[in-house]
């Protein structure tokens, strides 16, 4: 059965750093409080333990976990709530040994004794939690919850590791494949695109989807622009010096603007050097992955990790390929990255606990390369080819992250990711479909055959790779 994904399911607005350990619990804390309700014990639960297991446990606390599912269960909602107040909420539930259930109701809560670490895997997934309420000293209510990545948050329904959601789906043009998206568009004599809205339409107003396009979009360009103004160390311990606020500066100049629109113009009036082009493409994606590193809100884009590929290559577009572009071109390339990374997401996994990073750049950057080569004129046939050969460059990319955190080398990748999304879209448009050689779909699966068969210290575990060659004592 076709998942019915949204493209608002796969671009997703939240708090950094990760989809999988930040939002995903998050959401997963919010599903837990309104199963409360639903089971009318909420008014009555005197006690919440949370445990965390695997790749949650062994990288949460650089990912915020911990603290995500403390605003969670606070009643916050990610996506609008003031970034400013995470500091201010956290530290009232420290230091009163407090936490105000559901924003209604308080009740005793000591993180160091109420969110329990375990090492082991639970079998179904890498990331999961069990969340259980008491009344009175009794256990009242349990569940487990699994964040598979992106923000999507599932329970134990399926027995196998990628979980796809038992949706029956309405789109007139269901899809679960690349090669099904292919003949739709062939049949129809439509773009990747097209095909993409008219599904949305069966689930959205046309005018919703023009307004929750344009929201995603301007809330990519304020994160950049917030990433490029915003000098100073991340938060996490390891001493990270912000990077995008100088490459900034010495790229613009002096210039005047007042607001993240304004800023965008003004960009493109700047005489842009052909050796300034990657540095401007990596700026964009430093500045979004900086903002997503320090607890900022950004686009999960399939994911927080992989957040700035997608701005940093749309803006490329704007600022170097295209500077009539408006509004039509970008709801135009964000349709269609969100279907490619819905392909994968069937095909494969988007969560770097089970695939590596290749689920989270590779996907980034295969989604990135697809949408800008429709934007440049590729046909159908040559939008999965790009795709196919952006992913095919990331291929065994692992996830390392130095002290849990979504840092080193985390936020560089953004950049290579984006990178490696223009030069696919650019190869696509010069190969012609009949010589391809391998079809999105053969190496979609490949990507999956690649994560089982990787060792899982290198699943965002920080027990292999860079995460154990590097001395924190020396960051």
């Amino acid at each position: 059965m076709e998942e019915c994904i949204s493209v608002f399911d796969m671009l997703k607005i939240g708090i950094g750093p990760s989809s999988s350990h930040t939002l995903g619990p998050w959401r997963a804390a919010e599903r837990f409080l309104k199963e409360l309700r639903d089971q009318d014990i909420f008014h009555s639960i005197t006690k919440i333990e949370i445990n965390l297991y695997g790749s949650l446990s062994l990288t949460g606390k650089g990912h915020a976990t911990d603290l995500a599912i403390m605003l969670g269960l606070s009643g916050q909602d990610p996506e609008y709530m003031p970034v400013k107040d995470i500091d201010t909420i956290i530290k009232a539930i420290q230091t009163d040994k407090q936490i105000n259930l559901g924003n209604e109701l308080a009740i005793p809560f000591d993180a160091s004794e109420s969110i329990i670490f375990n090492k082991e895997f639970l079998p179904f997934h890498a990331n999961g939690m069990t969340l259980t309420a008491f009344c009175a000293d009794k256990q009242a209510y349990s569940n487990t919850y699994y964040s598979i990545g992106g923000g999507f948050v599932v329970n134990e329904e399926r027995d196998d590791a990628k979980t796809k959601l038992d949706i029956k789906c309405a789109f007139p043009f269901p899809i679960d494949n690349a090669a099904q998206l292919l003949k739709y568009c062939q049949e129809e004599n439509k773009k990747v695109s097209e095909i993409v809205y008219e599904n949305e339409k069966s689930m959205n107003t046309e005018e919703d989807i023009h307004k929750g396009l344009l929201r995603i979009w301007n809330t990519m360009l304020e994160c950049m622009y917030t990433g490029c103004h915003t000098e100073g160390i991340l938060p996490g311990g390891l001493h990270v010096r912000r990077r995008a606020f100088d490459m900034h500066q010495n790229l613009i100049g002096l210039s005047n603007y007042n607001s993240p629109q304004t800023w965008l113009e003004q960009i493109r009036l700047t005489e842009v050097k052909f050796r300034q082009i990657l540095q401007w493409v990596s700026c964009f994606a430093l500045a979004v992955n900086e903002v997503n590193a320090s607890l900022g809100r950004v686009v999960t884009a399939p994911t927080n990790g992989s957040a700035g590929v997608i701005p940093a290559v749309l803006m490329y577009y704007m600022v170097i390929e295209n500077h009539q572009a408006g509004e039509e071109e970008i709801k135009q390339f964000l349709l269609v990255a969100s279907e490619i990374g819905s392909v994968f997401k069937q095909g494969s996994t988007i969560s770097a606990a089970m695939g590596g990073c290749q689920a989270e750049i590779g996907v980034s950057s295969s989604m990135a390369a697809a949408a800008l080569c429709e934007l440049m004129g590729g046909t159908p046939e040559q939008v999965l080819i790009a795709a196919e050969i952006a992913m095919e460059h990331h291929l065994g990319l692992t996830c390392d992250p130095i002290g849990g955190l979504v840092q080193i080398p985390c936020i560089e990748r953004n950049t290579m990711g984006a990178i490696k999304a223009i030069n696919a879209a650019e190869l696509a448009l010069g190969t012609d479909p009949k010589n391809t050689k391998v079809p999105l779909d053969k190496v979609i699966n490949t990507m999956w055959e690649t994560a089982k068969d990787m060792n899982t210290k290198y699943k965002e575990t920080s027990e292999g790779g860079l995460a154990i060659a590097v001395n924190l004592a020396d960051c």
